[in-house]
């Protein structure tokens, strides 16, 4: 004859008591487990962290793209416009470091070679002509129109890159446009 499952489980109930200190023995228990599992401190992965961000940092810091400005001028010699005051010399500093900055953030690919390297060949020409108003400004001396003129240059340079990124950012849009109508 079947049996009702209540009585089953009633009668389970009854025939399974727990021990006096059953709790204070499953916590001893459960506090013996968490002192003797460690945590993982991850240690190797830390320093593969720091490795790989010192590798990058370093990377980055490197002189890869010979496109690079640097002080087209040898300073011991002559005078140049970070000679002429610790003002000019700020002035250079940073037009020439925003103008190396926007260079090494530049995208190369096939795509958009041919305008890079039209750019860049104005961009040279600039940095021929400030190579040579520098040499006017050694020759000539330190007067106010030589000084305004290499200041122009290095923010006709820093222009012509910053439009330079813009035609770039335009066609990367106008392409990815182009290929989400295609897809859609």
């Amino acid at each position: 004859m079947p049996k009702d499952i209540r009585e089953i489980l009633k009668e389970a109930q009854n025939s399974r008591e727990l021990q006096e200190n059953h709790r204070a023995r499953f916590e001893n228990r459960l506090q013996q487990l968490h002192k003797t599992k460690k945590r993982p401190t991850y240690f190797f992965l830390k320093v593969a962290a720091s490795i790989a961000i010192i590798l990058s940092a370093g990377y980055f810091m490197l002189d890869t793209n010979p496109t690079i400005i640097e002080d087209p001028i040898d300073s011991s010699n002559s005078i140049n416009l970070s000679s002429v005051s610790p003002e000019m010399k700020q002035i250079e500093d940073y037009y020439v470091t925003a103008i190396n900055y926007e260079i090494a953030s530049l995208e190369v690919t096939s795509e958009n070679q041919a305008i890079l390297d039209d750019y860049l060949d104005k961009i040279g020409k600039l940095t021929d002509d400030y190579v040579r108003l520098n040499t006017e400004l050694s020759k000539n001396g330190i007067n106010e129109k030589t000084i305004n003129a290499l200041i122009t240059n290095l923010q006709l340079r820093l222009q012509l890159l910053l439009q330079l990124k813009d035609t770039l950012n335009e066609m990367k849009t106008s392409k990815n446009e182009e290929n989400e109508n295609v897809t859609i």
